[in-house]
């Protein structure tokens, strides 16, 4: 599967700048969104090839917004890695059981993070 363009999903500024400035440096097309109900209402729309979710948001969080994603027929075949500073080997089971494909720990690692998206 080759990865063009990828959602960013978080209420950070920060966090989405950051990303979004790897991202862009590295070839991708990138588009932010800040909240998980953003995330679930237009990803239809979108269709990235991959997301980048948050887990921490206010609303709805990033393990609700992954569920309902993965859950969809339309976009359950797009990979979600989860961005987050949970770092608990629980929080990693249950962003896999959510649907998750991956899985970082904030602050994110650049080169990780490209590993991962290169390998899916």
């Amino acid at each position: 599967m080759t990865i063009k363009k990828i959602l960013i999903v978080d209420d950070s500024p920060t966090e989405r700048h950051f990303l979004g400035e790897l991202l862009t440096k590295n070839g991708f097309q990138i588009i932010t969104l800040e909240s998980g109900e953003e995330a679930v209402a237009r990803t239809k729309e979108i269709m990235p090839d991959l997301i980048l979710m948050d887990v921490v948001m206010p609303g709805m969080n990033g393990f609700q917004a992954t569920r309902t994603i993965t859950r969809d027929e339309a976009t359950k075949n797009i990979p979600i890695i989860m961005c987050t500073s949970k770092n608990q080997e629980t929080d990693m089971v249950w962003a896999k059981r959510q649907g998750a494909t991956e899985y970082v720990v904030k602050p994110v690692d650049p080169q990780e993070l490209l590993n991962k998206i290169a390998s899916l």
